[in-house]
């Protein structure tokens, strides 16, 4: 049996059902699961010195687009909102091919490790040039984090109304193939799985009604979770009215997507009747505030959401429209935005911390996760608070006011993923040359 013990760490947040905290203690591991956390504890194993860290959770990231790392601050889309930003990128998107996909998936799952993640979902809803789900699922198990993978698809094009090219959308019954070969392929229901699936059509402007519905009806035959974009800013919501004469909520009751087998990305235009049907049916959310500055769709509901009883999580959401994968620095703007909107009392340092980590393993079904507890498994970070950003900090453990941004060890399921500030489980220069030669290629190409 493996084990690994965190020995005397400055502050531990347990995110256990009492939030209870412990200070100078101790976590041991063993076989990848918690198997206990107090003072004193002892191992035959490895130990890790966490004096002077503060030990969290790994953090959840609960919506991404890993393929968009090759396009940061792209020329055209950096000052535009959604609609025109799709536009503008969906040209580019379409040239990427699967080393693409590969090698940027790469890139921000090595990023959210760094910032502290240890299980991300991917929306991924593009396949250009023979491009797979499997592609993305293939970088994951090299880096090492928690993945769930989820098969995006678009199917209506310009010429039938749709906002994407004609040229990246499928027929609807190769959408749903593909949906039963990845998940017989890759989805694991176990506790502790590294690789999920789930069955995600993009968004209520690029899929049918009928999609919509069918691939729900999958998703629930093959016992997997369901995602897609939803009420994300002014012109999703008139477009929802407009095309189907409801509001976003409404449409995703009628077509069975609310439930605790689904959650919806951003949900920055959620009403009150909304936010009153997720709360009663266990709908999730994955609150992007990052992307949804970039883009200037709002601030979303989160103190309501969260009041209501609807099950919150964080996601960075795509590189072209956040630019970033940090998901550190997500949940302090997520605390920030709210404090903005609702005043300085709206969110404290500790319940965006929560909602990062126990919030995002709730959303996406994972029980197994998101606390530090016995029976667990050992997705944990440690943090180093003996430096600049937390000099003179009264409150260490208050990461988000005050505290590193990058974690300085991370480990996922007991396996060491960041060690010392480093990524431990590739080479990452190697991989960054990749990939600035790829968006190269692809800027060289338009």
């Amino acid at each position: 049996m493996a084990e690994i013990l965190i020995r005397n760490a400055g502050h531990i947040l347990t995110m256990n059902d009492t939030r209870e905290e412990l200070r100078a203690g101790d976590i041991l591991i063993r076989d990848g699961v918690i198997v206990a956390v107090g003072h004193g504890l002892s191992t035959e194993g490895e130990v890790i010195d966490a004096a002077g860290c503060v030990v969290t959770p790994g953090l959840v990231n609960t919506h991404h687009h890993l393929y968009q790392t090759l396009t940061r601050a792209a020329p055209g889309g950096q000052d535009a909102l959604l609609f025109g930003w799709l536009k503008t990128l969906y040209p580019i998107w379409a040239k990427m091919g699967p080393e693409e996909m590969y090698v940027s998936a790469q890139v921000g799952l090595a990023e959210l490790a760094l910032s502290g993640c240890t299980m991300s979902s991917d929306h991924l809803y593009l396949y250009p040039n023979g491009a797979r789900l499997d592609d993305t699922i293939a970088a994951a198990q090299e880096v090492g984090l928690r993945f769930h993978a989820t098969r995006g698809a678009m199917s209506i094009g310009e010429s039938d109304g749709g906002l994407p090219p004609d040229s990246l959308v499928e027929r609807e019954a190769a959408i749903l193939e593909d949906c039963i070969r990845v998940i017989d392929a890759h989805h694991d229901a176990r506790d502790g799985a590294m690789v999920r699936v789930g069955v995600a059509p993009c968004s209520p402007f690029s899929v049918s009604r009928d999609l919509m519905r069918d691939a729900a009806l999958l998703a629930r035959d093959k016992g997997v979770m369901l995602h897609t974009h939803l009420a994300e800013n002014d012109e999703d919501i008139a477009y929802s009215q407009e095309m189907f004469g409801c509001r976003p909520g409404q449409y995703a009751e009628d077509l069975g997507w609310t439930g605790d087998d689904v959650w919806h990305a951003h949900c920055v235009k959620l009403d009150g009747q909304e936010i009153d049907l997720f709360a009663r049916s266990g709908t999730g959310v994955a609150h992007c505030p990052c992307s949804n500055c970039r883009l200037g769709s709002g601030i979303a509901p989160v103190r309501e959401m969260r009041d209501a009883g609807v099950p919150v999580g964080l996601g960075v959401d795509g590189s072209a429209s956040n630019d970033a994968g940090n998901l550190m620095a997500e949940a302090r703007q997520a605390m920030l935005l709210q404090r903005v909107a609702r005043g300085a009392d709206a969110m404290s340092a500790r319940e965006a911390l929560e909602i990062a980590t126990r919030g995002g393993a709730q959303v996406l079904g994972r029980a197994d996760c998101g606390q530090i507890a016995m029976g667990k498994r050992a997705d944990i970070a440690i943090w180093d608070t003996t430096g600049i950003e937390s000099a003179g900090s009264w409150d260490p453990a208050a990461l988000l006011l005050a505290g590193p941004t990058r974690v300085r060890d991370l480990l996922v399921d007991g396996r060491r993923v960041v060690r010392d500030g480093r990524m431990a489980t590739l080479d990452l220069p190697r991989v960054i040359a990749r990939q600035n030669a790829l968006a190269a290629k692809l800027a060289e190409a338009l």
